[in-house]
């Protein structure tokens, strides 16, 4: 049993990693979201935000449940139809999107258009996972992580409404 939010925290931390993602990627993401609309943003400042949402427990069980499912899909241990279908990544499947969404619900609804802007063009990391190289299933990652980017990109914007501006 998960005694406090440490372990479970350093879990998806590792799972991340394991799976081939660094912090800095997302960070990297939120910087491409929020950098039209805040002046002097760096890298840095969004990785803080990065690590923020990483920090509240629903973010890390939704990164523990898309992994493991995403590895049950990659060691052929799901049943058909569903294997094919997460394994295939099916566009009409879309509970991964859905398990993404909880973590787009922390900060707000511009999380959403956040996320569905990422999520069609797929900058970054979330191209390289899309991509599904070798035997690797990240059906449920990338989902998971253009929602983290999201939510940090929505986070950084509610928490700095004097260095916003609007572009058009």
């Amino acid at each position: 049993m998960v005694k406090d939010t440490t372990e479970l925290h350093e879990k998806a931390l590792e799972l991340l990693e394991q799976r081939g993602v660094q912090l800095k990627d997302i960070a990297e993401l939120v910087m491409f979201l929020q950098q039209p609309y805040i002046n002097g943003l760096t890298l840095e400042f969004c990785l803080e935000h990065v690590e923020a949402v990483l920090k509240k427990r629903e973010v890390q069980n939704t990164i523990l449940t898309g992994i493991q499912l995403d590895i049950l899909a990659e060691t052929k241990q799901l049943m058909n139809p569903l294997l094919d279908i997460i394994v295939d990544d099916e566009g009409l499947y879309g509970i991964d999107e859905i398990l993404a969404l909880s973590i787009v619900n922390v900060y707000g609804s511009i999380g959403f258009t956040n996320y569905g802007y990422i999520d069609k063009i797929k900058p970054g990391i979330l191209g390289k996972l899309n991509k599904h190289e070798g035997n690797q299933v990240h059906t449920f990652l990338d989902d998971i992580i253009g929602a983290i980017a999201a939510a940090a990109a929505s986070r950084l914007a509610h928490t700095q409404p004097e260095k916003s501006r609007i572009t058009q």
